[in-house]
């Protein structure tokens, strides 16, 4: 088998056929483990040199809400020309790269009326259980990530579908939803029609009519949103597709482009290097702010701070919290923070973007797309068919999956690098479609914190 030492500072050494750690040296009871240069925990008990290092023997170090102190690095990312890309230009400036049609209702009373009419139509549906028997701050949440994805460019016509009587009607719904393009959104609120269904159909193929006359254009990759997930990651999650993700981050942002990183946490035990990138004292403390404030959620419902990894990330060789987020937050490479967005905000500014959210994939993909992103890069050591209603490129950890897993994984990030994983984005972009969109799994998922009427 095959070893590697991922830092010089490291004590434990990572299996390259199946990703687990084993010790590089001896290390005692109460000694921190250290991997990718930085603690992952705890030593429970003695553990000597090649001895297998996991939940048996070592131990998260994660606590409550911590201070933090601004201590900027120097970040080497060097402008470069961007790359050009073809898409759609709408009418407010922004870019599309797909030009789908989609319905978004806003309750889930009508999620099979919504089903019905993209089953006749060939449109996107994206339903979801909430919209009514919500109040306040939840309700708003809701609100604002159908918001998102209502605006989202990559949409060459919407159809809002509302029932009539929930608490998101439309007249509601249209005052979160704030100015949007009439020709291009339309509503319909199923109690005001006989036949809802027929009047679903005549609007979105009047959508599908006016969509015809969009065409692709060439601007430059500077206009360019990239969503960063992780989800079924294993031991090699940060050694191949997470570093690879962080290289095309990087790229990107050299060329006035945008990345997004999210799973707020899955950067706890990592969060001071985040902080270390932010651009500015006010960038640093939204940060702060960002990561103590997810740690109160956790404990306002009296939870650790440290559950997770999943049981998945466990048999694939993560143990501990710090050695998830470690890897996890590489995909955002060297390039600074330059924003830290709300749960349901738009990303505006180029760099890296921190967005507040959960790790769980469905919601953090929703979130990402309601953001703005126009694709998603979706690393996965275990393997899923988890799509967003963006492009998702699949980008597997090790060479086994993508080969077991063909109608799910879109890249191989153990065998390929940074110039095929490039270039296969500027195909995305450019209109090939990616495994997610050829099996037709695009989901959506809505974060809930709050009563239930």
């Amino acid at each position: 088998m095959e070893y590697v030492l991922i830092s010089d500072k490291d004590n434990v050494k990572v299996c390259l056929d199946n990703g687990h750690k084993y010790a590089a040296t001896d290390i005692k009871t109460g000694e921190q483990i250290i991997k990718y240069g930085f603690p992952i925990g705890i030593a429970c008990e003695d553990i000597k040199s090649g001895e297998q290092v996991h939940s048996h023997n070592l131990k998260t170090s994660l606590a409550g809400t911590l201070e933090y102190t601004y201590s900027p690095v120097e970040n080497e990312i060097k402008n470069t020309s961007p790359s050009m890309i073809n898409a759609y230009v709408r009418k407010n400036g922004d870019i599309g790269i797909r030009n789908d049609i989609w319905i978004i209702p806003t309750v889930g009373c009508v999620n099979s009326i919504a089903k019905s009419i993209a089953d006749k139509t060939g449109a996107f549906c994206f339903t979801h259980p909430y919209g009514c028997s919500q109040l306040g701050g939840d309700l708003l949440t809701t609100q604002k990530i159908l918001a998102g994805l209502v605006k989202h460019p990559n949409a060459g016509g919407v159809l809002v579908l509302g029932l009539g009587c929930e608490n998101n009607n439309i007249t509601e719904f249209k005052k979160t939803l704030g100015e949007y393009d009439s020709e291009r959104v339309r509503f319909l609120s199923c109690q005001d029609f006989d036949d809802e269904l027929r009047e679903g159909v005549t609007i979105i193929s009047e959508l599908q009519e006016l969509a015809k006359h969009d065409k692709r254009t060439s601007v430059p990759i500077s206009r360019l949103k990239i969503g960063l997930k992780c989800g079924g990651s294993d031991g090699l999650s940060g050694i191949t597709a997470n570093p690879l993700c962080g290289k095309i981050t990087d790229k990107l942002v050299s060329m006035g482009g945008t990345a997004v990183l999210t799973e707020v946490p899955e950067m706890f035990g990592a969060e001071q290097i985040l902080m270390n990138k932010c651009v500015d004292e006010k960038v640093f403390n939204k940060t702060v702010k960002l990561i103590n404030n997810y740690k109160e959620y956790f404990i306002s419902h009296n939870q650790p701070v440290s559950e997770n990894p999943s049981p998945g990330n466990k048999e694939g060789g993560i143990t501990t919290l710090e050695e998830k987020s470690l890897g996890c937050v590489q995909k955002g490479g060297t390039a600074p923070v330059t924003a830290v967005l709300d749960y349901g905000d738009t990303a505006e500014k180029a760099g890296l973007n921190l967005l507040n959210g959960p790790g769980n994939d469905m919601v953090a993909i929703s979130n990402l797309t309601a953001a703005g992103c126009h694709i998603i890069l979706f690393t996965t050591g275990r393997g899923t068919p988890l799509g967003a209603p963006v492009p998702t490129i699949k980008i597997a950890t090790n060479s086994v999956l993508a080969q077991r897993k063909k109608r799910w994984i879109d890249f191989d990030a153990q065998s390929e690098n940074e110039t095929a994983l490039f270039d296969l984005i500027i195909e995305t972009v450019n209109g090939k479609e990616t495994k997610n969109e050829q099996v037709g799994y695009r989901e959506i998922a809505i974060f809930k914190d709050g009563v239930t009427l």
